[in-house]
């Protein structure tokens, strides 16, 4: 086994084939990396609200990589074990006008930026913590389809997944497309909720470190993935959990109903801003499917964890 470090200056912003490897290695490596927040800097610690909507999108997601694995093949999977996550001392959340599943309800750019300093826990507002659970929410092998194609949409060679489980110990299965796999990775948060409802966790840089090795034609169709944590979430607490729903025939239709019925309540018995409240479903909630066979009508649940409120 060999040990990498990454070039800070070593990424790109769109899937491509033909973008040439940052880096090879062979099975059983280890690579350190490291990368801005979402939009490569164009966010800093002192951004106001304004600048979410002047983002260049060009500059966003900057992905480490790519990483060229030696031996990698057309259906192998590229087995990724996740053995670091670091998050920066600072990080931000926003509504970013136009993106996020409300977006018809929340067309105002907004901000909240967050501390990290101390590793394991952020504080949303006075009487809310919310405990930090990192991870890189792209990760990816390179399509097979030539030509440029956007990060923000994520597809069954991984990418922009937003799989917040993919913590430290946890193992990425992906379906290698190309010769070497050509692995990237980037767009790193400190924590978020299942749904990710208004569009940003908490938008972090972050050192990472992963290794890689290989199974000989495993042909996977999608992203595979093994969680090795118990709870599975840093939110699982004596305190439970408070959940809204959403039901009828459209799931996300339904979804959007679950998550303004919960902002409806943290409004009224936390007295939450609507936007600070959209922004609190995004880091700390977590929307689930709890029935999907009783047709015509679905149920969508969206679930608050107790214990992130401070009496």
């Amino acid at each position: 086994m060999t040990e990498h470090q990454l070039d800070r200056g070593k990424v790109h912003y769109t899937w491509n084939p033909a973008h040439p490897p940052a880096i090879e290695i062979d099975p059983g490596d280890v690579v350190h990396c490291w990368t801005d927040e979402v939009t490569g800097g164009q966010l800093t610690r002192e951004s106001s609200a304004d600048v979410l909507g002047t983002i260049d999108f060009s500059r966003i997601y900057p992905l480490a990589g790519p990483i060229y694995v030696r031996g990698a093949a057309p259906g192998d999977a590229l087995v990724v074990d996740i053995l670091a996550l670091r998050p920066d001392d600072w990080g931000w959340t926003g509504i970013l006008p136009g993106l996020g599943l409300l977006s018809d309800d929340f067309s105002q750019p907004y901000i909240k930026h967050f501390d990290l300093s101390n590793g394991k826990t952020t504080r949303f507002a006075d009487r809310i913590l919310l405990p930090l659970q990192p991870f890189c929410g792209t990760m990816g092998v390179s399509p097979a389809e030539p030509g440029d194609r956007s990060v923000l949409p994520p597809g069954d060679f991984g990418g922009n997944m937003d799989i917040r489980h993919l913590n430290e110990g946890s193992t990425l299965l992906l379906p290698v497309n190309v010769e070497g796999a050509l692995f990237s990775a980037g767009d790193c948060h400190a924590v978020q909720g299942d749904g990710e409802v208004c569009v940003t966790g908490i938008e972090c840089p972050m050192s990472f470190s992963l290794r890689f090795d290989l199974r000989k034609g495993a042909n996977l169709p999608s992203p595979q993935f093994f969680v090795k944590r118990s709870p599975l979430s840093e939110h699982d607490s004596g305190a439970g959990y408070f959940a809204t729903t959403g039901v009828g025939p459209d799931l996300m239709e339904n979804a959007r109903n679950a998550v303004r019925r919960m902002i409806d309540w943290l409004t009224t018995e936390h007295k939450l801003t609507p936007e600070d409240a959209y922004l609190l479903c995004s880091l700390a909630g977590d929307l689930k499917i709890s029935e999907i066979v009783d047709q015509p009508n679905w149920i969508v649940s969206f679930f608050t964890p107790l214990g992130i409120f401070q009496e």
